[in-house]
């Protein structure tokens, strides 16, 4: 079997155990590439070790062995250890491309604890470092920055600080669009998403004309775009699916939601609540065991599997 990042993932794995298994992989990807011509030998053996290696985008999720699992300790529920991790990669950090990697980590760890503060702390860090970039890059720089502080929205609204999550969606909004010479598509994407969290709030707050308002103007947002409207078409049933069930139409969430991505585990939660609310309760915890075998480190997943987990004992 070749190596991946699963098999040496254990959960108290010691830097020196994973060098030694790497090194370990290293001989069983030659023994595996023994009968290949050279440079397909060569080749052969880089597929096969490289996955450990590799580093994700600036600002990104993922990374190194131990980051990979302070990850996991979050996801078992165990954030003060894996925050520890998350710590000494920040001050130990090889760039600032990597601090920022680790922030990001970081600032995900707070939101598995459902803390709204501490998650717009580190994703304001991350948000620092993009804007470094702007001279350089400034399409990617622009577009990550609203990114994080949405990613912080996200986790804010969830959190039940509906104003904070509407500071951080407005924040998002404005600096996706200071990107330079922003095309209409991109310009209509930065528009819709920040209806569709317009909408989300207000359903929160229970204003049901405020919610149907921002739905309209999200929908119409989403009309604009060109080429991605198809990415973007699926998180529309999931809005009308949220409001309803936050404006106590279960029905029709219920209806909405089922259109939505069954893959998204924050989904699958607020299915398993609307079941809950229609008084099925086996098809709640259906949903519920379904989000929490989530594996992601991402708002979804941070809600999701600690939510799950209380629900289901």
């Amino acid at each position: 079997m070749l190596l991946n990042r699963t098999n040496l993932r254990a959960r108290h794995v010691s830097p020196l155990r994973a060098l030694t298994g790497i090194v370990h992989e290293i001989g069983r990807a030659e023994t595996l590439c023994d009968n290949l011509p050279m440079r397909a030998t060569f080749a052969c053996c880089l597929v096969s070790v490289l996955p450990l290696c590799a580093q994700p985008a600036p600002g990104g999720r993922g990374g190194s062995l131990l980051m990979n699992q302070a990850m996991q300790l979050d996801l078992d529920g165990k954030g003060e250890q894996a925050r520890e991790i998350f710590e000494k990669a920040i001050d130990t950090a090889p760039s600032p491309a990597a601090k920022a990697n680790a922030e990001r980590a970081m600032a995900m760890s707070w939101a598995f604890e459902n803390n709204c503060a501490k998650t717009g702390e580190y994703e304001q860090k991350v948000i620092d470092y993009w804007v470094t970039q702007e001279a350089a890059d400034p399409g990617r720089a622009f577009y990550q920055e609203g990114e994080m502080a949405d990613e912080a929205a996200r986790v804010c609204i969830e959190a039940g600080d509906l104003d904070a999550s509407a500071e951080w969606y407005k924040k998002g909004h404005d600096l996706g669009l200071k990107e330079p010479n922003v095309d209409a598509d991109r310009r209509a994407l930065w528009e819709y998403r920040y209806e569709h969290a317009l909408a989300r709030i207000a359903a929160r707050r229970g204003n049901r004309a405020e919610a149907e308002k921002h739905v309209a103007a999200a929908k119409a947002a989403l009309e604009k775009m060109t080429g991605l409207r198809a990415q973007q078409e699926g998180f529309f049933p999931y809005l009308t699916g949220y409001v309803a069930f936050y404006l106590g139409d279960y029905q029709t969430a219920l209806a909405d939601l089922e259109k939505a991505n069954q893959n998204d585990a924050f989904i699958e939660c607020l299915i398993g609540q609307t079941y809950e609310k229609l008084g099925e309760k086996d098809k709640a915890t259906e949903y519920y065991r379904k989000a929490f075998a989530v594996r992601g480190h991402n708002p979804p997943a941070a809600y999701a599997k600690p939510f799950a987990r209380k629900k289901l004992g």
